[in-house]
């Protein structure tokens, strides 16, 4: 059993798209209407296809991803199409990320700071004793 979900034959309808020809009304016509459009950008449309195919009946109906492309559509202030991006499930995991992380670099050991950690200290010094016994 297969489950489709989102605009079928997205690879081949990228390919129609033409940069700075085809417009708004195009895309409606030829993918239909975004899955999403971008939070921060509404000139950024994104559609979505994934197929989902059981594996075997040993799984126990567990699915599959057969297909998860995502194409990426910027339109221009106009309604023309400026860039469009296909991603699908061999160039999706391409996204690199930095590793390097900031460490921090201030000390907390000015006057207020070491008068309230020993008041601290001698607050929790009964509950030590009390763990002890």
């Amino acid at each position: 059993m297969s489950n489709y979900h989102g605009a079928k034959g997205l690879e081949k309808k990228y390919e129609i798209l033409k940069l700075n020809k085809t417009n708004k009304n195009d895309l409606l016509k030829i993918i239909g209407p975004p899955s999403t459009i971008s939070d921060f950008d509404e000139n950024k449309w994104i559609y979505v296809e994934r197929l989902k195919s059981n594996q075997s009946l040993l799984k126990l109906g567990a699915q599959k991803i057969v297909k998860n492309n995502i194409l990426i559509v910027e339109l221009n202030n106009v309604g023309i199409l400026q860039d469009k991006t296909f991603l699908n499930l061999d160039n999706m995991n391409d996204i690199k990320y930095i590793k390097s992380t900031t460490g921090k670099n201030f000390q907390n050991k000015n006057f207020m700071y070491s008068l309230l950690g020993s008041l601290r200290e001698k607050i929790n010094a009964p509950l030590r004793n009390m763990k002890k016994n």
